[in-house]
């Protein structure tokens, strides 16, 4: 099983503003379901809880330390290493966050598919530092910012280097 992350943050590593995204990319939302569509999504309790649904046609994986925390139709882990394993009979699993995920699973993922937002927004969650040396980048396509995209972005897949 691949284990990836996806995420989109803008040039100074932000991923979120008061329990949200801050900006709206219609593309990256479609790209995101087209990705994780049929596959395993692992995510902290506060994303699930900002989402505030279950995603259709994925399986979520919700990682918490509350032992009494409960999620219908959700599978509940109290641990990364937990949520991957309950993700094994997949052939790519996705952790989509939060910040404190993305820390965690970053020295254990494969792959990132990554949105840059050529933007500095405001926001209160930031995306994890690491060294993109270690990474190749697999593809990379550019968007143009219209009516539907409130930024220019780029996607990119960044395989890491073994």
């Amino acid at each position: 099983m691949r284990t990836s992350l996806i995420v989109a943050m803008d040039r100074g590593g932000v991923i979120g503003r008061e329990g949200g995204l801050p900006w709206h990319l219609s593309a990256d939302l479609k790209r995101f379901k087209q990705l994780t569509m049929g596959h395993h999504i692992i995510m902290g309790r506060k994303t699930f809880e900002s989402i505030g649904r279950l995603l259709p046609g994925r399986t979520s994986v919700v990682v918490t330390r509350q032992s009494d925390f409960e999620a219908a139709g959700a599978v509940v882990a109290y641990n990364l290493n937990d949520a991957i394993t309950a993700s094994s009979g997949d052939e790519e699993a996705f952790i989509i966050g939060g910040a404190e995920i993305y820390h965690q699973a970053l020295p254990l993922v494969d792959r990132i598919y990554l949105t840059e937002v050529a933007a500095d927004v405001t926001g209160d969650v930031r995306f994890p530092e690491f060294d993109r040396t270690q990474w190749t980048v697999l593809e990379r396509t550019a968007q143009p910012a219209d009516e539907r995209n409130d930024h220019p972005h780029t996607f990119s897949v960044l395989q890491r280097n073994r």
